[in-house]
């Protein structure tokens, strides 16, 4: 099928006029990149009396920027700062007589506008309604086809057609409709870069000065790497570097460049989102039909009222000249700048370019003394420190990484005036053949005056048998209402058994993890060293020497018996420990002795019930055999003389169990008597 061309006046009506330049009145001046996963940006720009600048940004830092910019002007002050909203194009057409789908095609635009007022053409013009725009196919004698559209107009001599795609020119009669015809239009090519947006902001002064705007977004991760270099026992030379990546969407060109090492508090909120109050339907009010207002009681009076107490909340005024000794305050706390008041100075070529580093007090930042260039999308190397550390070589023994060898480490100190950065460093030392990687290892944040152990390799030469035992022991035994409390000392003995190579002196610090709620008792003193998961001792040792170190730990336990429930055995293998305190170990002799008065009484009523159980068992047997013998014979007169002195027997018994039950009872009463009272 071929499509015939659009005339051009047609497509310059209907089709975007292209893509405008998003070019900035602000200048990037500099940049304060944070390992809090943010960057603060500067820009500055040279005004004249009052000023409209120009600021381009990215659509998805739009709701950072809002949270955080801030505007410093030498001799004048902030008007106001616009933007285009969230969906400036669906709130375009919601005030036009038509959607954004009337400008897919010129077709869609006349049927959207049905009864407008047109001018068509120019030699043989028609002027009239517009009904409708009908697409068609036509063919050729040639037996190709064409797609066209058909459009109707009423006209004051009657109903005329014509093809839309041969007319020379379409034009709306009235001049508010092409207006809104020729806005659409603009703010479509405005809005085609989706993804930025244009920040105006309105200044007011007099005279030649200086406007700096500032704000924070997100922005990568700069990373530290370092160099250790190990030439002579002692010292060492270290190199770092800090990697980073410039993606928020701009270049770069000589900017200050600051990098802020610390844990700040960042967050985002979608500041830029338009939020609405759902407010409650009710429906029209019509004849015959009440609605009364709902009585919600005296709480909303009470709301109202402490509602109007607090009185609105005042806003701030428009920013001065210069930042207030309060915001540097708060600017410098935050780290995001140092002297932001005063007039920016031409930066100095430093002697070295490695960073000016900078204690806070909650982070480290490092200047860079030379200007940065760094294209946006691009990563870039620039150095941090440059300079001989103290460091000392030895073996760190850590049960998690190997229980047989310790790592080869280096105990880095920072001699410096400020911190180091956390990061990774790669180890070389220096040889008969010349420079020799030994390995890599990891770097946490090194405040000044403070040492950390880089550990980069095992030590295969040096060996280490570790051996554990665990003890308890009773310290102290209290009776108390009738409890009988314990206090065991649990103990966990660790021997370490350490060898040095043949040939080498080694200094070995061997890490304990510590246990919660366990206290070290040997070693003791300054030889020990507390990390927050182990303890630390270190050891050194001549070629080939081997010596133990022990570590004690001990853990007390509390037990608790009611002495009542505790049977006789528990309290019998109480009563042995021979560290009981001879005071406990009476009592419970005592007690034991009262409890045997208890259990005897107890075994004597046991036997009287066995015997008179006997007796019954062979009154039941004479009985029986009364029933099958001759009442005058001299067998059933024998066994009647025997059931009597059974009954006698059983008498005497009964008494005798009346008489235990009574001393079972006195004896009980005596240990309960005897443990309401003990107290040791």
């Amino acid at each position: 099928m071929r499509q015939r061309a659009v005339p051009t006046l047609v497509l310059l009506l209907l089709c975007l006029a292209g893509v405008p330049a998003f070019a900035s009145d602000l200048a990037l001046k500099r940049v304060m990149l944070s390992t809090g996963g943010v960057a603060y940006l500067e820009y500055e720009a040279e005004v004249e009396g009052d000023a409209k600048l120009t600021l381009n940004v990215p659509l998805d830092q739009v709701d950072d920027i809002l949270k955080s910019i801030v505007v410093y002007d030498s001799k004048g002050g902030v008007g106001a700062a616009s933007l285009p909203g969230r969906q400036p194009l669906a709130q375009l057409f919601n005030d036009l007589p038509f959607g954004p789908e009337a400008l897919a095609s010129p077709a869609a635009l006349l049927n959207a506008l049905q009864g407008a007022e047109i001018r068509v053409g120019a030699s043989h013009p028609i002027t009239g309604k517009l009904l409708k725009a009908l697409a068609e196919t036509a063919r050729a004698s040639d037996g190709t086809t064409t797609s066209r559209n058909r459009v109707s107009v009423l006209t004051a001599e009657g109903l005329q057609q014509f093809i839309l795609e041969d007319a020379e020119s379409v034009r709306f009669v009235d001049a508010d409709l092409q207006a809104k015809v020729d806005q659409a239009l603009a703010e479509i090519a405005s809005h085609r870069a989706k993804d930025r947006r244009a920040i105006t902001l309105t200044t007011r002064g007099t005279g030649t000065r200086t406007l700096r705007v500032g704000y924070v977004v997100a922005a990568p991760l700069w990373k530290a790497s370092f160099r250790l270099n190990l030439s002579v026992e002692g010292a060492a030379h270290l190199q770092g570097w800090a990697v980073l990546e410039n993606m928020s969407g701009e270049d770069w060109t000589g900017v200050e460049l600051t990098l802020l090492s610390g844990n700040p508090v960042s967050f985002h909120q979608a500041i830029y989102q338009a939020y609405y109050v759902n407010r409650p339907e009710v429906p029209v009010e019509v004849a015959g039909r009440i609605l009364p207002k709902l009585d919600m009681g005296a709480v909303d009076q009470v709301r109202v009222a402490s509602a109007a107490m607090g009185g609105p909340i005042p806003m701030p005024q428009a920013a001065a000249a210069a930042p207030s000794a309060a915001l540097m305050q708060r600017m410098k706390a935050l780290g995001l700048a140092s002297d932001l008041a005063a007039e920016n100075a031409p930066l100095q070529a430093a002697t070295v370019d490695t960073a000016e580093a900078q204690e806070g007090m909650t982070q480290v930042s490092f200047r860079i003394p030379v200007p940065v260039t760094l294209e946006s999308g691009q990563t870039a190397l620039v150095p941090l420190v440059d300079r001989d550390v103290p460091a000392e070589r030895l073996a760190l023994l850590q049960l998690s990484t190997s229980t047989t060898h310790p790592l080869a480490a280096v105990k880095l100190t920072n001699d410096g005036a400020s911190g180091l950065p956390p990061g990774v460093v790669t180890l070389y030392e220096q040889t008969a053949q010349g420079t020799a990687y030994i390995g890599d290892a990891r770097l946490a944040g090194l405040p000044a005056g403070e040492s950390r152990l880089l550990s980069y390799a095992l030590d295969e030469k040096t060996k280490i048998l570790r051996d554990t035992d665990a003890t308890s022991t009773l310290t102290k035994a209290t009776i108390s209402q009738g409890v009988l409390h314990l206090t065991r000392a649990d103990r966990q003995t660790v021997l370490y058994t350490l060898a040095a190579p043949k040939t080498e002196a080694r200094r070995v610090i061997v890490e304990q993890p510590m246990i919660a709620n366990w206290a070290l008792v040997e070693p003791a003193g300054k030889t020990v060293e507390e990390t927050a998961t182990a303890y630390r001792v270190a050891v050194d040792l001549k070629p080939g020497e081997t010596r133990i170190l022990r570590f004690t730990l001990e853990h007390p336990r509390e037990d608790t018996l009611r002495i009542l429930d505790t049977d006789d055995e528990d309290l019998g293998a109480v009563a042995k420990d021979r560290a009981l305190d001879p005071g406990v170990r009476v009592a419970l002799a005592e007690l034991a002795r009262l409890r045997r008065v208890v259990s005897d009484k107890k075994a004597a009523a046991e036997r009287i019930e066995s015997a008179i159980g006997g007796i019954a068992e062979d009154q039941s047997r004479i009985r029986a055999n009364l029933e099958s013998i001759d009442k005058e014979s001299a067998l059933h007169k024998r066994y009647i003389e025997k059931l009597a002195d059974e009954e006698t027997r059983i008498e005497a018994l009964q008494a005798e169990r009346s008489r235990v039950a009574d001393e079972t009872r006195a004896a009980r009463t005596a240990v309960e008597a005897y443990i309401a009272k003990l107290g040791v």
